[in-house]
């Protein structure tokens, strides 16, 4: 048979050497006034919400914080399309530059040793002759051209056109004995190409936006 149940010591109570009180809990409040339930609701209530709001701020600071790191990387994305549509356009306007120039050659081989010839007036005034390298074939035609030019600047001395069989076409060597010009339209297209390549590289992914930012904000 089961004896009766036994309540068990509390030891709430803690006393010293001498048997004095050393510690005795408060006594627990058993009941409320409405007043008091009320604050403690209030209480309650407030501490809720400061929770939830600090949750909230925090969950939208890891939420900018994704996007300032999305932002970042779309930014680095487009800067490299960006990069990479400047030297497509460079390439294709200086691949048509290139084939009008030509063109243009082709049917004027004379132009640029003319050019040259009225650009060094001053230079070749006092010089009784010069002596003008050409491709094979068009001597007769940079003759008629630089006499025609010679006498518009007003110089009297003699030029020689002669063939060489070693230069393109348009290509030339103008030689005035104190002096020399000459031009090779391949070597000018290649000097241009590494020119516009190292622009290109060196402007990298830094260059200024495709679109200025007072177009993009009206757009």
């Amino acid at each position: 048979m089961a004896g009766p149940a036994h309540t068990p010591f509390g030891f709430d109570t803690v006393f010293d050497d001498a048997g004095s009180v050393a510690f005795q809990p408060p006594p627990r409040k058993r009941a409320w006034t409405p007043d008091e339930v009320e604050q403690i609701r209030a209480a309650a209530f407030a501490e809720g919400e400061r929770s939830a709001v600090a949750q909230a701020e925090a969950q939208a600071a890891d939420a900018l914080a994704d996007i300032a790191s999305a932002a970042r990387a779309a930014m680095s994305a487009l800067a490299g399309v960006a990069h990479e549509h400047r030297v497509g356009s460079a390439g294709l306007a200086l691949a048509a530059a290139r084939s009008i120039a030509d063109a243009a050659l082709a049917r004027f081989p004379d132009a640029p040793v003319a050019a040259a010839l009225e650009s060094l007036a001053r230079e070749v005034e006092a010089q009784p002759r010069l002596t003008v390298r050409v491709a094979a074939g068009l001597e007769g035609r940079v003759q008629a051209s630089l006499d025609q030019t010679a006498e518009a600047i007003g110089f009297t001395g003699q030029i020689i056109a002669r063939a060489d069989a070693q230069l393109p076409p348009a290509a030339f060597v103008l030689d005035w004995g104190d002096g020399k010009a000459a031009f090779d339209p391949q070597a000018a297209a290649e000097r241009v190409a590494a020119a516009l390549d190292a622009a290109l590289a060196a402007e990298g992914l830094h260059a200024e936006p495709l679109i200025p930012a007072s177009e993009a904000d009206h757009g």
